[in-house]
């Protein structure tokens, strides 16, 4: 198939966590918001004058600095962004969004605030309290949390605009990226696709790694290239996949995966588009807050929650994506790579 015309360029962005755009948004003036976790309402760290970053730390090398602080028994991922972090290689941040879900990830950004690891004397660095169900006592403790620990400490450090307005402003500006990432991963649902498993991951990647306001134009530049695309006339792959799975932030697994004669069609993973994609419909009769909070509790996929109907609902979610794609073309079978998640 022929090359998507900004594919390059999003892979280059992808290479650093302070990454062109970002520096081009921090110079406008704008506050980068990190986060890891999807419990951590993306949206939120998009209102106002702030920008979010997925947090990544592309092309780590030794891990021992990391290693020492933590342990060998700790998951890369976090230690990697440790690592990143001692290297001074995330001073571009403005505050950094943490959540108890991961305990090894709260004790990778814990220490952050512990080794002042970035260069600015407003930075800071909060925690929310996660619910391990969805009830109506629990939605009003999220709904709590996000405003004393995110929107509270933003207005007051940085003067951030947290008003309802706003904040329908920034779900209106989410929206729009969810609609067009995916429209373009419906195309592969087709029986012969016109794009890639490595290249939805791509682009899904930058729309969590970049200030959305500066990919959003190169994003709808891509769905209409994509709408007049012709696949290859004969398919490259033998079997079409899903994977499951939990920080998979390198899109070359995925290509790896490609390369050995699969195809992605379904990407249920925390750097995935499920959940993540999904349009956000605000309630006109619940306070804005609230409508974003009963959003990310009820799509999230995370096996924190111990609630029976999350427990069952993740393997169903599976199982109605894949059943999604196979109505469409070929069957698909679930690669559950990482059952870490208990997926």
């Amino acid at each position: 198939m022929k090359d998507l015309k900004h594919l390059y360029e999003f892979e280059k962005l992808l290479e650093s966590a302070n990454n062109a755009l970002v520096q081009q948004a921090c110079a406008e003036g704008k506050h980068a918001l990190a986060y890891t976790c999807y419990h951590m309402p993306e949206v939120l760290l998009n209102t106002g004058n702030c920008f979010s970053v997925r947090l990544r730390a592309p092309l780590t090398g030794s891990l021992d600095i990391s290693s020492y602080y933590m342990s060998n028994f700790i998951c890369d991922y976090c230690k990697s962004l440790l690592e990143r972090g001692i290297e001074g290689g995330y001073n571009f941040l403005s505050g950094l969004m943490g959540t108890e879900t991961c305990s090894e990830m709260n004790r990778a950004l814990e220490h952050f605030e512990l080794l002042r690891l970035v260069d600015n004397e407003q930075f800071f660095v909060t925690f929310l309290d996660m619910p391990f169900k969805v009830t109506e006592n629990t939605v009003r403790h999220y709904v709590d949390q996000l405003r004393r620990k995110v929107l509270t400490p933003l207005q007051e450090v940085y003067g951030v605009d947290v008003s309802d307005d706003a904040l329908r402003k920034a779900v209106a500006e989410h929206n729009e990226v969810c609609r067009i990432l995916t429209e373009i991963g419906q195309f592969r649902k087709e029986e012969n696709p016109r794009i890639t498993g490595y290249e939805y991951h791509i682009l899904n990647l930058v729309s969590y790694c970049c200030p959305k306001y500066l990919i959003v134009g190169k994003l709808r530049e891509t769905l209409e290239e994509l709408r007049q695309r012709e696949p290859d006339v004969k398919p490259r792959f033998r079997v079409k996949i899903a994977v499951v799975g939990s920080e998979i932030d390198d899109p070359g697994f995925t290509k790896l995966v490609e390369d050995a004669g699969a195809l992605v069609v379904v990407d249920r993973f925390c750097f995935g588009s499920t959940p993540g994609r999904e349009e956000i419909h605000l309630d006109p009769d619940l306070p804005v807050l609230e409508s974003i909070a009963r959003h990310y509790l009820n799509t999230s996929q995370c096996p924190r929650f111990m609630q029976r109907e999350k427990v069952d609902g993740r393997w169903q979610l599976v199982r109605d994506l894949c059943a999604g794609v196979s109505r469409a073309g070929r069957a698909v079978r679930a690669a559950q790579v990482l059952r870490v998640l208990g997926l």
